[in-house]
């Protein structure tokens, strides 16, 4: 509703600055371009975060790209959260955008909290609902190969009960039965359940030795950056700047090349073998969020002034 520019129109006098981060996936450029309009006619400056360079949920490329040209174009000023992509918006739309982290998702008394301890190895995939970005079967065969010759490692594979649902916009059946395939031959655990909320997600992710992303296309993960506040190891696809946002090991897996199978390998037994612990401390995620608030107090300020 706040996209609308009669939204603007009548509510001009309740903001001082208008800062997009998501939720215009289905607005047209003009629709955009008409937005910003309406806020520099009523001297409301636009602040655009940045977040994904590509849409992890279309698998047209086009309509973001779209949006983008817009957005960067017409926004005063600009955030995002890796250099890598800051190096981007330079090379693709000439503008500079100010790099802030991504603040911490799990709640400090949460992320305080110390993990669970076992003896084994476990590597998690989250197939979600089989967003556009993702290629889980390569990545599951990959890995039930080399974790079936690793002593106490198992793989965990979480998807949501929709991929099952053949009334459901993420149905998907071949998926759905080659997993239970492997489950059946015990080369994986299959959990098909609802959508978590957030106590179950941080259960979850902090009962993962290692969480594999398997991502072709993206920019950043706000999933990353909960395991780096639980403690849980993530191997990141080559695609997109997750291997900026903060420690992990890398994969090369991006949509025009593919898997590699001997990188996603070579990640898994480094990770076998060396056991990382990259957790970020309550007083560390605190601080940072503080950090990323004055700037952007001090960012807001300047455009008022």
């Amino acid at each position: 509703m706040m996209l609308d520019p009669t939204w603007v129109a009548d509510h001009h006098d309740r903001f001082d600055v208008f800062h997009l981060h998501f939720g215009f996936d289905a607005h047209e450029p003009d629709a955009l371009r008409a937005l910003a309009d309406v806020l520099h006619r009523y001297g409301k400056p636009l602040v655009y975060t940045v977040h994904d360079l590509r849409n992890p949920h279309q698998a047209d490329p086009a309509p973001h790209l779209a949006a983008l040209d817009v957005l960067l174009t017409e926004a005063d000023r600009l955030i995002t959260l890796t250099r890598g992509a800051a190096s981007e918006i330079v090379r693709r739309w000439h503008r500079s955008a100010i790099v802030l982290p991504h603040p911490h998702v799990v709640e400090v008394p949460r992320l305080a909290r110390p993990r669970p301890s076992w003896s084994g190895f476990r590597v998690g995939v989250h197939a979600k609902s089989l967003r556009p970005n993702m290629s889980v079967l390569p990545v599951v065969r990959t890995l039930s190969s080399v974790l079936s010759g690793l002593p106490g490692a198992e793989m965990l594979v979480n998807i949501h009960r929709e991929v099952g649902d053949s009334a459901a916009h993420a149905y998907a059946p071949e998926v759905m039965a080659e997993l239970e395939t492997l489950a059946a031959e015990g080369r994986l655990r299959l959990h098909v359940h609802d959508y978590f909320d957030d106590e179950q997600l941080w259960s979850y992710l902090s009962g993962l030795d290692v969480s594999v992303l398997p991502y072709t296309f993206g920019t950043h993960s706000g999933w990353l950056e909960a395991c780096h506040d639980l403690g849980t190891t993530v191997i990141a696809p080559t695609c997109g700047y997750y291997a900026e946002q903060r420690p992990c090991l890398s994969y090369g897996h991006t949509q025009r090349e593919g898997l590699d199978e001997e990188s996603l390998r070579h990640a898994v037994l480094t990770a076998y073998r060396t056991r990382p612990s990259w957790r970020a401390t309550a007083a560390e995620r605190t601080a940072e969020r503080i950090r990323v608030a004055a700037a952007h107090r001090d960012l807001y300020t300047e455009l008022l002034t």
